[in-house]
């Protein structure tokens, strides 16, 4: 597409021209694995992760440019620090950026296993990043990690750590491990850090695909990205019921954060990868990253950094 064209569907869909369910393709990045996706609240810049295709992606909506930043290894999150920089989870452990020059100094690592990698993350009220790792069985964790650059375990026996969000009140913490099929609600204390007293908040039913990646809108409901659904879905973690779905042009939707001036606009990030040729015929956008304006608004990322 030439960049002209792409910048008038852009701006027309940011106009707030395009239909509140009308999912608009972004920018067809053919990502081998989209994930991550966060809006840096100060620099009104969408960031997002190619995994297996080892980028640190900054796509600036105002200009249509979409910066890529290359890691020495799998790149599994990436959330902003208070004094400037990114912190980036890699394959053998987390790491401070500098996204004007890409360099980055070696942060803390707990993982030994080097068939276990860091998964998806984000930084709680209090500043402190919490990431998962992945290892295909019940061998990999959540930690969460202090300003002061301490690692701590929080969760073992976890197969594939995604989605992490926290409610407004401070009180709980919302976590999915994709294989179980189930959103998880912990007790939550902002002061320490400690997390107590699961329950099940939503169960996503056979069909729908697995739960990935994850956002929390200002109304507190989840929205979820569903890997193999070809969707992402808001659910009520009170009640456990499904709200709204809106349909992705790919079958592997990874992850969504809002965006935009007003916190409006769902991005959408999503894979090509384990996707057939078939598969890929049918869906020539995905590892595209998609928007979509759903009717209400997300609220704003949290920096990783003593507040």
């Amino acid at each position: 597409m030439k960049l002209r064209l792409k910048l008038m569907i852009i701006l027309t869909f940011f106009s707030g021209a395009a239909g509140a369910q009308d999912v608009q393709l972004v920018l067809d990045a053919k990502a081998t694995l989209g994930e991550g996706a966060l809006w840096h609240p100060v620099e009104q810049k969408l960031y997002w992760v190619d995994i297996e295709g080892k980028q640190l992606h900054i796509y600036d909506p105002s200009t249509g440019e979409d910066r890529r930043l290359p890691t020495p290894g799998k790149i599994g999150t990436v959330v902003p620090v208070r004094t400037g920089e990114a912190l980036v989870a890699l394959q053998d452990g987390i790491y401070k950026m500098n996204t004007s020059t890409g360099e980055m100094d070696f942060l803390v690592n707990a993982e030994k296993d080097s068939a276990i990698r860091y998964n998806d993350g984000k930084c709680d009220p209090a500043g402190r990043f919490w990431v998962g790792t992945m290892a295909g069985h019940e061998e990999a964790a959540l930690y969460r990690v202090d300003p002061d650059g301490r690692i701590h375990l929080l969760l073992d026996s976890v197969t594939c750590s995604n989605g992490i969000v926290w409610s407004a009140d401070k009180k709980t913490m919302y976590y999915v491990d994709t294989p179980t099929m189930t959103v998880m609600a912990f007790g939550y204390d902002n002061a320490t850090g400690n997390i107590s007293h699961p329950r099940v908040a939503v169960k996503v039913p056979p069909g729908m695909g697995a739960p990935d990646g994850m956002t929390i809108d200002e109304d507190g409901k989840l929205w979820i990205a569903h890997w193999g659904g070809s969707c992402v879905a808001r659910w009520d973690p009170l009640t456990g019921e499904l709200l709204q779905k809106i349909s992705v042009p790919g079958p592997h939707t990874t992850s969504c954060a809002f965006g935009g001036e007003n916190l409006d606009i769902l991005y959408i990030t999503t894979a090509r990868d384990g996707l057939s040729e078939e598969q890929l015929r049918d869906y020539p956008l995905s590892g595209g990253l998609f928007a979509v304006k759903p009717g209400v608004r997300g609220v704003p990322a949290e920096f990783f950094g003593e507040k």
